[in-house]
């Protein structure tokens, strides 16, 4: 993890296309190691969570060219890698488990992260999760508190709970959110650490169940 990490460091100072040409070597061997160890994640994550099982390291990254076009930011790179492990791979629309490397200061995170849940969900998916919650709002609390080590986190939420539902319904501040995700920031002393695997493995058992709980409320939603 130390050669993705010197990588991104110094891509960070240097986000240029010339410098990146110089220095593609060191982006594949980066890149290399990073799909090695989501490789060896989704098989882990297989034996707690079946519904991932059979995806690839290709249905679960992404890119590390940015698409510049319609940005303010015209870095031509990214500073982090990430990968999104979820049922069907990262575009289907389910629920899964994020893993984020990235220096401190950076410009998207800013610093290591783990999650599990949802970001930006269209809106029927939202629709179905909210549902949900008004019916099974003991559920859905019990499995974010099984996850002691992560934070339900939304600094998008709404103000106030959303239209149709009742302001003194006892689980409303959920039905506040837009971006359903549990988060644990970690630190270097982590990712560097030799049993980086089996921690990160054990962190994400902790969110199974309400990445359960949120993709049958996706699967709902996309029956209809």
């Amino acid at each position: 993890m130390k050669t993705i990490l010197v990588f991104l460091t110094q891509i960070k100072e240097n986000n240029n296309k010339a410098w990146f040409d110089a220095h593609k070597s060191e982006y594949l061997e980066a890149n290399a190691v990073f799909n090695t160890f989501i490789e060896k994640l989704i098989v882990g994550i297989s034996n707690f969570d079946p519904s991932i099982k059979g995806l690839t390291v290709k249905d679960c990254t992404y890119r590390f060219y940015r698409d510049t076009r319609f940005s303010t930011n015209k870095m031509p790179y990214k500073t982090h890698f990430g990968a999104y492990i979820c049922p069907k791979g990262k575009k289907s629309g389910y629920a899964g488990y994020y893993f984020h490397i990235e220096p401190k200061r950076s410009d998207f995170l800013n610093g290591n992260l783990l999650c599990t849940g949802l970001y930006g969900p269209e809106p029927n998916i939202l629709k179905s999760i909210r549902e949900e919650i008004f019916l099974n709002g003991e559920t859905f609390e019990n499995a974010v508190l099984k996850a002691k080590d992560f934070v339900l986190e939304d600094d998008q939420a709404l103000k106030r709970v959303p239209k149709g539902y009742p302001a003194d319904f006892k689980y409303a501040e959920y039905l506040k959110f837009k971006n359903p995700s549990l988060y644990k920031s970690f630190d270097n002393e982590l990712l560097l650490s030799e049993n980086l695997l089996e921690k990160v493995l054990s962190y994400y058992q902790e969110t199974v169940s309400f990445n359960t709980w949120l993709n049958k409320a996706v699967e709902y939603a996309l029956e209809k």
